[in-house]
C-alpha cells in the first residue's frame, strides 16, 4: 500500500507560493497538477514492484484525481476505487473561502470538526467518532504543516487549487473529465450523511461509467465524508477489500 502526499500537503514539499502571503498568488495545486503528481508516483511504484498495473483508490478530491488519471492511463490501472466521488455540484459547497481565492487557506481544528459533523443528526454526533480519534488525527495532520503548526492556535494551510476547480468546473456545471474514459473495473462507495459530496454525485458518476467492464456502488448508513475514521468504518474497509480481492469475468 502506498499513500501519496501531493505537493503542498502532508510531508511533501510546499510550493514556493506558500512561503508568501496567500493573497500574493493565484490558487495553487490544481487538479491537473495533482494528476501529474499521481502519475509520477504510479510510474515509480510500477518500476519498483516490477508490475504492469496497480489498483488505485481515491477519496473526495482524490476521486477526481484518480478518475482523471485512470481515464488517461487505463493500461496502468487494474481496478479503481472511488470513495465519496466528486461530480457536478448542484448544492452549495461546505467550504466558503471568500470571494477571491488566494494561493492557500488556513484551516482551524474547530472548523475541521464542524465540517466533519455537518449533516449528522444532533443525537448521533456524540457516538459517531470513537473517543480521541479526532484529536489524534488533528494532532498528526496539523503537525505536517511546518508553518501553520507553529501558529497560536495552530492551523493547517491547504492549497486552494481544489476550490478554484470547484468554482470553475464542478460548481459551474462543467466536468474536468469524462468517466466514460474509464475502462477498468470500478467501485464507488459513499456514506449517508456526507454533506461535502452528497449522494447525488455518486449516482450521477455511476451512470457515466459506461465503459467500465463492471461497476458497483455501496452506500453506507450512519456515516459522513470521513467515515474512514468513524464507528462504521469496517463496513467501508470490508466492501473495498472484497472488491479488490475478487476475480470476476467481464460482462462485456
Amino acid at each position: 500500500m502506498y499513500l501519496v502526499d501531493l505537493r503542498g500537503y502532508g510531508k511533501s514539499t510546499r510550493p514556493p507560493e506558500m512561503d508568501k502571503p496567500a493573497a500574493d498568488n493565484e490558487p495553487i495545486v490544481r487538479t491537473e497538477t495533482a494528476v501529474k503528481d499521481v502519475g509520477a508516483a504510479v510510474d515509480f511504484i510500477l518500476e519498483r514492484r516490477g508490475v504492469s498495473k496497480i489498483n488505485l483508490l481515491g477519496w473526495s478530491w482524490g476521486t477526481s484525481i484518480m478518475g482523471w488519471y485512470t481515464a488517461q492511463n487505463n493500461d496502468k490501472v487494474n481496478k479503481l476505487v472511488l470513495y465519496a466521488p466528486q461530480w457536478i455540484r448542484t448544492t452549495p459547497s461546505l467550504i466558503q473561502a471568500g470571494s477571491k481565492l488566494g494561493a492557500y487557506r488556513p484551516v482551524s481544528r474547530d472548523a475541521a470538526k464542524a465540517r466533519w459533523l455537518t449533516g449528522v443528526p444532533e443525537e448521533k454526533k456524540a457516538e459517531l467518532i470513537p473517543p480521541g480519534w479526532f484529536e489524534t488525527w488533528a494532532d498528526a495532520t496539523f503537525a505536517t504543516d511546518p508553518v501553520g503548526s507553529k501558529q497560536t492556535p495552530a492551523v493547517l494551510r491547504a492549497p486552494n487549487g481544489v476550490l478554484q476547480d470547484g468554482r470553475e468546473f464542478w460548481g459551474a456545471g462543467k466536468a474536468l473529465y469524462d468517466p466514460a474514459g474509464i475502462r477498468v473495473p470500478t467501485f464507488l462507495t459513499h456514506a449517508e450523511w456526507d454533506a461535502d459530496l452528497p449522494s447525488y454525485m455518486l449516482h450521477a458518476y455511476f451512470a457515466k461509467l459506461t465503459n467500465a467492464p463492471y461497476r458497483r456502488y455501496v452506500e453506507i448508513g450512519e456515516g459522513t465524508h470521513t467515515i474512514i475514521m468513524e464507528k462504521n468504518r469496517m463496513q467501508l474497509f470490508q466492501a473495498v477489500q472484497q472488491f479488490l480481492d475478487e476475480e470476476l469475468e467481464s460482462n462485456q
